[in-house]
């Protein structure tokens, strides 16, 4: 059993605010259109998967993707998509990154499997924030980054 599959039933409780104000800050600063396809990396119990389009969230944690409402989720790895090229035009993850055994190679999955339009928020005190940060400069082109409590959220696009 993984850290979120035990707190999974309180999970909402601890996080559902902050989880709310960062998916807020997301909102405002894309449009995202009703056709839009949307993949959720780390959408753990759903709370950053409320987009009015077709989103897929995709978590390892079996305890929150119970507790997730939406009707499209798969649990399984950020690091190993299992998606086709370019499947989704927007790739958002809401401070999961700092969580993956592989950061890298969950972003270059993300890059793979996202056509132009992806969202990052990663926690600013991890321990993994400047490596996590220095990659998605280096396969990304950051147009804005809004820092937030917790958080730094990087908006960008494919170079």
């Amino acid at each position: 059993m993984t850290y979120y599959d035990h707190i999974s039933d309180g999970y909402d409780e601890l996080y559902k605010e902050e989880q709310i104000k960062k998916l807020d800050i997301i909102k405002s600063k894309i449009n995202i259109r009703n056709n839009s396809r949307l993949l959720d990396v780390g959408c753990g119990s759903g709370l950053s998967s409320d987009f009015s389009c077709f989103v897929v969230g995709i978590d390892p944690s079996i305890g929150l993707l119970k507790n997730n409402k939406n009707k499209m989720k798969i649990m399984g790895a950020a690091e190993l998509l299992p998606f086709k090229d370019s499947s989704f035009d927007y790739v958002i993850s809401v401070t999961a990154i700092n969580n993956f055994d592989d950061p890298e190679k969950s972003i270059t999955e993300a890059k793979r499997v996202g056509k132009d339009n992806f969202v990052f928020s990663v926690l600013k005190k991890s321990k993994k924030f400047h490596k996590i940060s220095r990659t998605i400069h280096k396969h990304f082109k950051v147009y804005n980054t809004v820092e937030e409590d917790k958080d730094a959220i990087f908006f960008c696009l494919k170079p």
